[in-house]
């Protein structure tokens, strides 16, 4: 209403109005009203719109299985059939509940792999199980490729492996139990030893802390011994010292008298003198004195080095049995398998690679099976065969080239 009210007002100046859409004209200017039952069809209209548009979350998104039935924007399908091979929405999905015509058919959980339900020779639904090749087949392989073979319903087949799994997972349920156990026990044992090697930790600390002590103290009373020793014998020779010291100085002072005696020309003095002179002194005369020049406690030192030696090769025997014993600490020793039934818990299904495979092996049983053929198969070209072939040329002649050089040399 505004814009029409805009283009009337610059209409004013000619007096003349005119409708910007029909182009009909009014004198004087026409007064606008709101056309009430249009502007009720169009709200109605705008609210019937929004109850039939879905909600957002009903739409396919990224990873969702779109439903093969919608046109433009699809819808998240909840369904798929198995005999139509297509996936619906629960808008689709309701002649399959209603009409009689669809009700044999297979509905199952939205999936995206309803293609690996067909076969890829027939185009036809998997419905057969082969129990030779243990692969679905359809009905249609049971006269063609797997004519012979020993073929069931994949209902029946289903059957017989559900109760093969029901087994499987009853051994699955002890196993996992036992290894419950086991885990419990090991923790256990884990907790035990970290006790036990910290309690080992703290005692070695103290016997070596004991023992460095032990080192110390008769460390400290050789080193008492040798300075006693030393102090003793130095007081003794220092004493002896004191007593040389005097003699000499007594004997020079007689020395020197009688060199003045010798030289004296009085005969009566001389004579008198020489009585005296001749006399032995009266202070104790010592005895003749050893004295060995190169006295050491080398001896001591050479002990002491031979006692480190003695104490470094006991422990490093001692220790040497010690660190045997450490090793032989183990929490569990695994059992080897002995009996075939423990071999077989390790047992697992192997699938032979065609792309790989030698043009004379034969694969089959599910290219499980290998038997060696006269006749080339006939394999396509694949890189990885064909890398196969040219590593087994390249050491073929490298073993020809060095089997050639060692007959020459």
């Amino acid at each position: 209403m505004d814009c029409i009210k805009s283009c009337f007002d610059q209409e004013d100046i000619n007096g003349i109005y005119s409708c910007p859409q029909c182009r009909q004209t009014f004198i004087p200017r026409p007064v606008l009203n709101r056309n009430t039952i249009l502007t009720e069809l169009v709200e109605n209209l705008k609210k019937t719109r929004l109850q039939a548009a879905p909600p957002d979350h009903y739409y396919a998104g990224p990873g969702d299985v779109e439903c093969d039935s919608c046109t433009g924007r699809k819808l998240r399908a909840v369904k798929s059939c198995l005999v139509c091979l297509a996936s619906y929405c629960e808008t689709h999905l309701q002649p399959h509940y209603e009409s009689p015509a669809f009700k044999k058919h297979k509905l199952v959980q939205a999936s995206t792999q309803l293609q690996q339900k067909i076969c890829s020779h027939h185009d036809k639904l998997l419905e057969v199980y082969c129990r030779t090749d243990q692969q679905c087949i359809c009905y249609l392989c049971t006269i063609d490729e797997h004519k012979g073979h020993d073929t069931v319903s994949a209902a029946v087949e289903r059957t017989d492996k559900q109760e093969q799994l029901c087994v499987k997972h009853q051994k699955s349920q002890n196993r996992i139990q036992e290894r419950e156990k086991e885990i419990q026990d090991l923790r256990q044992a884990v907790d035990s030893l970290k006790h036990s090697a910290q309690a080992a930790v703290e005692d070695s600390e103290r016997i070596f802390t004991e023992l460095i002590r032990s080192i110390e103290r008769r460390h400290s009373e050789l080193k008492e011994k040798i300075r006693a020793q030393e102090k003793a014998e130095v007081s003794r020779d220092e004493g002896l010292l004191e007593k040389l010291e005097q003699e000499v100085s007594e004997l020079r002072k007689r020395d020197v008298e009688l060199e003045k005696l010798s030289h004296t020309e009085d005969h009566i003095q001389f004579l008198q003198s020489f009585q005296s002179l001749c006399v032995s002194p009266g202070s104790e005369v010592l005895p003749s004195i050893t004295v060995y020049p190169h006295v050491s406690f080398d001896h001591v030192k050479k002990s002491v080095s031979d006692m480190k030696d003695q104490l470094l090769d006991v422990c490093k025997k001692e220790m040497d049995k010690i660190s045997r014993k450490v090793t032989t600490v183990e929490i569990k020793q695994y059992d080897q398998p002995i009996s075939r039934e423990e071999f077989l818990t390790y047992s697992c299904q192997l699938t032979l690679d065609p792309n790989t495979a030698h043009q004379n092996l034969c694969l089959s049983e599910g290219n499980r099976k290998v038997t060696w053929s006269d006749e080339d198969q006939s394999y396509p070209e694949h890189p990885e065969r064909s890398a196969l072939n040219h590593m087994k040329y390249v050491l073929r002649e490298l073993f020809c080239k060095t089997e050639i050089c060692q007959i020459g040399t």
